[in-house]
């Protein structure tokens, strides 16, 4: 059976199984701003910050300052979102084969709910951002990997359903320190520090870890556990189909970007010598 919810008409095309109830749905959206706010704050702390403690801050264009920022809240996003579904998934007991008899594909918590929804709120703020002062902070690559994120979390949270694939890609996220840093490095004039070049070869190897390997072993769990998959509701079943698939497609191509720009930088760093 479907349910209303403030989401829009997304929500009536979720199976809920009697999943959502008002005191969820008052969660579920007190986590969605405490996201957009926790992005808002971060953001301007973050300018505050790096005004007194990096004096080449204040010599950033107007332009660059924004994007400063904005990696920010990313930065301290990620590391909740990678912190918390490492939690979920291997130190809590939550989707553990054996801790209950609930389908591993309809398992949910209170704590995963909150997860979801302040994934949902930085993502809404961070795809504002990028329409906002679209090209500047990101291409039509980053608005697809938003829309699709956004979207599939979503459904996620309104059903209750599907929670172990979404916290799985949610866990890539833990690349993004490392993206963050490389380009925080290049604007400030390091590019050819030995700073740089060791978090180009962690980010090789976290991509590699997080972005590909977790992704084969994502789609094995779901092959796997296809019996359980065919019981989530349609629209979330060839979700898991569709966009998966895409986002590691896209994974794959920044890898093979990421091990490039990797060649090129310690090249570059063997001549200068």
């Amino acid at each position: 059976m479907g349910f209303a919810f403030p989401f829009g008409s997304l929500a009536g095309s979720v199976s809920s199984y009697d999943f959502a109830t008002p005191t969820k749905e008052i969660q579920w959206l007190g986590s969605v701003f405490t996201g957009i706010i926790f992005c808002a704050i971060v953001y301007r702390l973050t300018a505050i910050f790096s005004s007194m403690l990096f004096t080449g801050y204040g010599k950033l264009s107007s332009a660059q300052k924004i994007e400063w920022n904005n990696r920010g809240f990313s930065t301290i996003h990620a590391l909740f979102a990678s912190f918390t579904s490492f939690y979920l998934l291997i130190l809590s007991d939550i989707f553990n084969k054996d801790s209950q008899e609930e389908l591993i594909v309809n398992r949910s918590s209170t704590f995963s709910n909150s997860v979801l929804g302040i994934s949902i709120g930085y993502f809404l703020t961070d795809l504002a951002m990028i329409l906002w002062h679209f090209p500047a902070l990101g291409g039509l690559e980053y608005v697809l990997h938003h829309g699709l994120s956004m979207f599939s979390i979503i459904q996620s949270l309104l059903s209750g359903q599907a929670q172990i694939y979404i916290l799985m890609v949610l866990f890539s996220e833990s690349t993004t320190p490392f993206v963050n840093l490389r380009w925080h490095l290049d604007i400030a004039g390091l590019k050819g520090s030995k700073l740089y070049i060791w978090n180009g070869i962690a980010l090789f190897f976290g991509w590699l870890i997080a972005r590909i390997i977790l992704f084969m072993f994502f789609f094995i769990h779901m092959w796997t556990h296809f019996d359980e998959v065919r019981e989530i509701y349609p629209l979330g079943f060839y979700s898991l189909l569709v966009v998966p698939p895409v986002l590691a497609m896209m994974n794959v191509f920044w890898f093979w970007k990421i091990a490039k720009g990797l060649v090129k930088t310690i090249s570059k760093a063997k001549h200068s010598k």
